[in-house]
């Protein structure tokens, strides 16, 4: 009796953990599959190596491994449709979304760094995608030269 109560208090205890996570990072995961979703459509097209990017980033990040990988593309796909309908829209929806990471500068400057990867993932970090990453830099109140950019 007392090992099954050990057992699932520590699992309890493991949900709660994933599920304050989950809420201390939803800005994060946002703002990152936002910036993704800039950065893919700034050059007109969306390619299956910034996906891919953007997947494993996701899989290997302690701050957003938490969230169920269809949920964080559900955000990037919203983004993307956004940018679809209007370019100027999606962009002014992605950095609203992007801004409510401003003010936490190991996030802030995390999301510019993938970012920069995403653009760079097609083997061609082309001058659209820099000047997305430069939006997104002074956006969140960082200096892109911080980025080479």
């Amino acid at each position: 009796m007392l090992e099954w109560l050990k057992t699932n208090a520590a699992i309890a205890r493991d949900a709660l953990t994933a599920e304050v996570a989950k809420f201390k990072n939803k800005n994060f995961m946002e703002a990152t599959a936002s910036a993704c979703a800039m950065i893919s459509t700034a050059d007109g097209e969306v390619s299956s190596a910034e996906k891919m990017k953007m997947t494993g980033f996701i899989n290997n990040s302690p701050e957003l491994k938490v969230f169920n990988l269809n949920d964080v593309i559900k955000v990037f796909n919203d983004a993307c449709g956004k940018f679809e309908f209007d370019f100027q829209i999606g962009q002014a929806e992605a950095l609203k979304t992007i801004s409510k990471i401003k003010g936490n500068d190991g996030s802030a400057r995390l999301l510019v760094r993938v970012a920069c990867a995403i653009g760079a993932s097609d083997g061609n970090f082309d001058d659209k995608e820099k000047a997305a990453c430069r939006l997104i830099c002074l956006e969140l109140g960082l200096n892109p030269a911080d980025f080479e950019l």
